[in-house]
C-alpha cells in the first residue's frame, strides 16, 4: 500500500532531525591532533664539537606538541635509530590509554629499529604545559620536546592573558655518547661522568667556551606580559632559574593552576613544569638582562657546577629600525641560590598551593584507604668476582625504594598484566613499609647491600592512597624528584628529619595542597602525597634523575580494573610493540 503524504512528511522530518543530530555530535567532537615523529640521527654543533644525536624529525629539542584539552592526540612514532625506543608524554595522565604511556618494559616494550608505534591518548581535564621524553636508557638526553596543552576554546586563563607565550626548556648538553656514558657505570658500579653544559632550548650560551653565538635571546616589549612554560628536562640536575632585574609570578606547576606569587628565583627538578609570568618594564630600559639556570645539589657526588645563560632583550620602542635590539647595552645577571641552598628549596616548595576554587577545586582524598611509607635512597650491590667495582668500599652503586632495588623484565609488565601472564615476570608483594626499619636520617647501617626483584604494589580500582616517601642517609642524604607516571597527586605534607606518624599527619594540608606529578623527597627529609588510584593500568614510579633511575630507584603501581565498563583497561592496540 502506497505511503500517505503524511507519512512521507513525518519520514523526511524524522530523517532531517537524525541528520542534525549527526552534524551536532561533529561539531561537539573533539579535534583529534596528528603528528609525525621520526626518530633519526641528525649532526649538532655545541662547544665547538660536533657529533650525531638522537633527534625527532632532526630538530633538537624536538617539535612542539599543541592541543586542547579534551583533544584526541595521535603520534605516529618511526624508528629510524640503531637504539630501541620509546616516548613518555610526561604528565599527560592517559585515562584508560595506558598503552600509549610509553616507559620500556613497564607499559610497552621498546620500538625496534625499523619499526613503529602509534601512540594514541585523548587528553582530559587538563591544561598546562607538559613535554615528552625519551623513556628508555638515557636517551632523554636529546629526545625532548614541549606539549602545550591550552583549556577549552573560550575558558580564559584564571590570570590575565599574556602577550605572548614562550617555550622555556632547560636541560643538558654531553660531548660523550650518553648511552655509553650510564652503560660504562652501570659495568663499573661507579657514579657515571656529568654533562658538559647546561641548556636553554637546546643553547648553552655565552658562560660557556665557544658558545656566545649559541644563545637562546627572548626579544620582548615594554610593559607588555610574556607566559614563560618552563620545562627542566635535564637528565640528572635540579636548578634553580632567573631572570636579572626582573621578578617571576609563578602560576602553574605541573599543569595545575596555583595561587599566584611572586619570586626573584625558582627551583625546578627534573619532570617538573613551572608556569610563570614575566611582567616586562614598562618603559625600555637601556640594558639587557641575563636569564639563568645553575645547579641545586644535595649529593656527594660529582656534579655539572657551571651556569648557563640566555638573554632577556627589550625592543627600543624609539628605534625606527627593524632590527630595534642594541646589542652594546649593558648587561646584568640574576643573583641565584647557592647551589645546595635547602631552604631555599624548602620555602620556595612551601608557597606553591593549589587555586582551590569551584572552577579548580583541590580534591584532596579525605579518607585514605591505604597507607604506604616508602624509604628512597641510595646501597650497594656486591660487585661480580674477578671484577674490581668503582662503588663504595668496591661495590656497585644502587638505590632502592623500601630496599627494593627494581629490576626492569624483559617483558612489558601491562602486558603481562592484562593476558593474566604475570609467572616469570612480576610478583604483587612490594612491601608496604620497609622491612627493616631504623633511624632513617640518623648514622646510617653498617650494610648497605640491598635487595633486588620485579615487584609491584596492587591496588583495588578507586583506593584513596597516602605515600609516605622518606630520604635516607645511606651512602648520603639526597634529594630525589619522584615522578608519578598516570596520576595527579597532591602534596599534603614534607618535612626534614624522620617522619613522625604521631605528630606530622595533624600538620597536613588537607584544603588547598599543591597538585603535581613529580615531587622532590627533600635531602633528609620527607614528603607525603595523597591521590586516587581511579585509573586502570601499570603505572611507573620513580626518581627523575636518570641515574637514580639506572641504579633502580624505580617501582610501579597495578591498579585493578572496576566493575563498569568505563573502569576497565581496553585491550593494547594491534600494533603495540613486541619484545
Amino acid at each position: 500500500m502506497a505511503s500517505s503524504s503524511s507519512d512521507l512528511l513525518v519520514k523526511a522530518f524524522l530523517l532531517s532531525c537524525i541528520a542534525l543530530l549527526a552534524l551536532s555530535d561533529a561539531a561537539v567532537a573533539p579535534p583529534t591532533r596528528h603528528y609525525k615523529f621520526d626518530i633519526q640521527m641528525a649532526n649538532a654543533t655545541r662547544l665547538c664539537h660536533t657529533k650525531s644525536i638522537v633527534t625527532v624529525n632532526g630538530q633538537f629539542p624536538g617539535p612542539k606538541i599543541v592541543a586542547r584539552e579534551g583533544d584526541r592526540v595521535v603520534v605516529k612514532v618511526v624508528n629510524h635509530v640503531e637504539h630501541n625506543v620509546t616516548l613518555h608524554w610526561h604528565g599527560i595522565r592517559q585515562l584508560r590509554s595506558g598503552w600509549a604511556d610509553g616507559p620500556a618494559y613497564v607499559t610497552q616494550c621498546p620500538i625496534q629499529t625499523g619499526h613503529s608505534y602509534v601512540y594514541n591518548f585523548t587528553i582530559v581535564g587538563q591544561r598546562g604545559t607538559f613535554f615528552w621524553h625519551a623513556h628508555i636508557s638515557w636517551l632523554r638526553a636529546t629526545l625532548y620536546g614541549p606539549i602545550v596543552v591550552l583549556p577549552h576554546l573560550g575558558v580564559p586563563y584564571p590570570f590575565a592573558k599574556p602577550y605572548k607565550e614562550v617555550p622555556v626548556i632547560l636541560g643538558e648538553w654531553w660531548k660523550a655518547d650518553t648511552e655509553a656514558v650510564i652503560s660504562q657505570a652501570l659495568e663499573t658500579g661507579g657514579g657515571p661522568n656529568v654533562s658538559d653544559a647546561y641548556t636553554i632550548n637546546g643553547l648553552p650560551g655565552p658562560f660557556y667556551n665557544c658558545s656566545a653565538k649559541d644563545t637562546f635571546k627572548l626579544k620582548v616589549k615594554p610593559g607588555k606580559t610574556y607566559l614563560l612554560r618552563l620545562i627542566n628536562a635535564a637528565l640528572n640536575d635540579e636548578l634553580f632559574f632567573g631572570i636579572a632585574n626582573h621578578t617571576l609570578t609563578v602560576v602553574d606547576v605541573d599543569a595545575v593552576y596555583v595561587k599566584p606569587f611572586e619570586s626573584d628565583a625558582l627551583l625546578i627538578s627534573p619532570g617538573q613544569t613551572t608556569d610563570v609570568l614575566l611582567r616586562a618594564k614598562p618603559d625600555y630600559p637601556n640594558a639587557m638582562f641575563f636569564m639563568s639556570a645553575s645547579p641545586y645539589v644535595t649529593g656527594s657526588g660529582t656534579f655539572d657546577n657551571s651556569t648557563v645563560a640566555g638573554v632577556l632583550e627589550y625592543r627600543n620602542p624609539n628605534s625606527s629600525s627593524r632590527a630595534s635590539f642594541n646589542s652594546k647595552l649593558p648587561l646584568y645577571k640574576p643573583t641565584l641560590p647557592s647551589l645546595n641552598d635547602t631552604s631555599f628549596f624548602a620555602n620556595f616548595t612551601g608557597k606553591l598551593r593549589s587555586l582551590a576554587t569551584a572552577r579548580f577545586p583541590a580534591n584532596v582524598p579525605q579518607a585514605v584507604d591505604r597507607h604506604v611509607f616508602f624509604t628512597v635512597g641510595l646501597g650497594s650491590s656486591p660487585c661480580p668476582e674477578n671484577q674490581m667495582c668503582q662503588g663504595p668500599n668496591g661495590t656497585k652503586f644502587a638505590a632502592t625504594v623500601n630496599n627494593v632495588s627494581f629490576a626492569l623484565p624483559t617483558t612489558a609488565l601491562l602486558q603481562a598484566h592484562f593476558l593474566g601472564q604475570s609467572r616469570g615476570v612480576y610478583t604483587p608483594d612490594f612491601p608496604v613499609t620497609p622491612l627493616t626499619p631504623f633511624n632513617y636520617t640518623g648514622t646510617p647501617p653498617n650494610n648497605t647491600l640491598v635487595g633486588n626483584g620485579t615487584k609491584l604494589m596492587v591496588l583495588p580500582f578507586n583506593t584513596s592512597v597516602e605515600l609516605v616517601m622518606q630520604d635516607t642517609s645511606i651512602l648520603g642524604a639526597e634529594s630525589h624528584p619522584l615522578h608519578l607516571h598516570g596520576f595527579n597527586f597532591f602534596v599534603v605534607g614534607h618535612g626534614f628529619g624522620n617522619y613522625d606518624p604521631a605528630k606530622d599527619p595533624a600538620k597536613f594540608n588537607l584544603v588547598d595542597p599543591v597538585e603535581r606529578n613529580t615531587v622532590g623527597v627533600p635531602a633528609g627529609g620527607w614528603v607525603a602525597i595523597r591521590f586516587l588510584a581511579d585509573n586502570p593500568g601499570v603505572w611507573f614510579m620513580h626518581c627523575h634523575l636518570e641515574v637514580h633511575t639506572s641504579w633502580g630507584l624505580k617501582m610501579a603501581w597495578l591498579v585493578l580494573d572496576g566493575s563498569l565498563p568505563h573502569q576497565k583497561l581496553p585491550p593494547p592496540p594491534s600494533d603495540l610493540p613486541k619484545c
